[in-house]
Order: C-alpha cells, then structure tokens, then sequence
C-alpha cells in the first residue's frame, strides 16, 4: 500500500471537517479536535481550554451519541420493512 500524497491527505481532512460539518458540530469544537482527526496521539492543544470548553464537548459528544442511536434505530427499522417487502414482491 503506497503512502497518501499531501493532495490525498488534504482531501481526507476536507471531509472529515465537512462530515462534522454535517453532524451539527460548530467550526469552534472542530478545530478543538482537528489535532486528533488524523491520529489520537497527535499533540492534543491544552492551552486556553476551560471548563466551558470540556462542558461543550461533553455535549456534543452525548448529542452524537443519541443521533446515532435514532439512526441506528431507523436503519433496523428499514431492514426489516425491506425484508418484508421482499417476501412480498413479485
């Protein structure tokens, strides 16, 4: 496997930061994250964060996580609706 050209990696950034985009997340707490999008051992910035900053991201986070479950919930929905309609289908 051939190592990511810069054109590739600044792509792959581009959409991450559009999928969070697309999550509902504020550009404030992607850039708080951006170090760790590429790895979660890249250096991580201390400097400034405040109680309000670990608060909203502690928010996010749990946001998140209840979307996901609504769509997870849906997509089984889906599947199964799928799965019937496919027994029935002529």
């Amino acid at each position: 496997m051939r190592p990511a050209s810069n054109d590739e990696t600044a792509l792959g950034r581009v959409r991450q930061i559009r999928e969070l985009l697309n999550a509902g997340l504020s550009t404030d707490v992607i850039r708080a994250v951006l170090p760790c999008l590429a790895s979660p051992r890249d250096p991580i910035v201390f400097e400034g964060v405040t109680a309000e900053t670990v608060a909203a991201l502690e928010r996010e986070r749990d946001r998140m996580t209840t979307r996901i479950d609504v769509l997870a919930r849906n997509r089984d929905a889906i599947a199964a609706y799928l799965t019937e309609l496919r027994k029935h289908a002529g």
